[in-house]
């Protein structure tokens, strides 16, 4: 197996520092009421079985929920793609960063997560509170039908269809990569996003082609920006 390009000695060079600028009073914050009232329409639509999440991107590799089994999954007609475009998070108003969402067309292969049984709506609330803090988001959250070796299962999928203010869609891979190699906010970089997604999904036995090819031409950036800098283990 091919080792990745994007290495966690490159990935710490694009590290720096930053304050949280706090929410942008641009978009409409969700209320408490919100929060309720979202999850329990989503409860509404789930099916009458257990809850399934689709994870494409960090929800692999940071959950932060409690699951009972995992496995692979197939959303087709979707695909990964940095098209949302951050100044928090892992970007800044002087130096804007991306992360993923998924686009319309192709395939995207993941993983889903069944959570325990219980409360669906108050484990929805938990997600979407994790997940989205503004009306703008509320219709990026979804039930996407994915195909598992058992069949298909509806699960419900975050940043699913995003457009409009706030997105950047269809990105050719290298500019992508030019804003990878440079962004980074309070919570961490571009680059450590993209590295802990190709990694993890490496783990599942899945290879995005367009995130390998990212992962590459990420890594040759990170080099030409701090080329004097590397040691010999860059």
């Amino acid at each position: 197996m091919r080792c990745m390009s994007l290495t966690s000695e490159l990935v710490a060079l694009c590290h720096r520092q930053e304050t949280d600028p706090g929410p942008d009073g641009s978009w409409t914050q969700l209320t408490d009421e919100d929060y309720r009232s979202l999850s329990a329409r989503l409860a509404e639509e789930a099916d009458d079985g257990p809850l399934w999440v689709f994870a494409y991107g960090s929800l692999i590799w940071k959950p932060a929920f409690e699951s009972v089994e995992r496995q692979r999954a197939t959303a087709f007609g979707w695909h990964r793609s940095f098209c949302l475009d951050m100044v928090r998070w892992r970007g800044t108003a002087a130096q804007p960063g991306l992360m993923m969402a998924l686009e319309r067309g192709g395939r995207c292969d993941g993983v889903i997560y069944r959570l325990p049984d219980g409360d669906k709506a108050e484990q929805i609330e938990r997600l979407l509170r994790r997940e989205i803090d503004d009306h703008e988001s509320v219709s990026s959250v979804r039930w996407v039908p994915v195909r598992t070796a058992q069949g298909v299962v509806r699960a419900l999928g975050f940043w699913v269809g995003v457009t409009g203010r706030g997105t950047s869609l269809g990105q050719p891979l290298d500019r992508v990569a030019r804003v990878l190699a440079r962004a980074c906010g309070h919570v961490g970089s571009g680059a450590e996003y993209l590295y802990n997604t190709v990694s993890h999904l490496e783990e599942f036995g899945i290879r995005d082609r367009n995130l390998w090819r990212l992962q590459q031409l990420v890594a040759d950036e990170i080099r030409s920006i701090h080329g004097s800098t590397l040691g010999a283990s860059a």
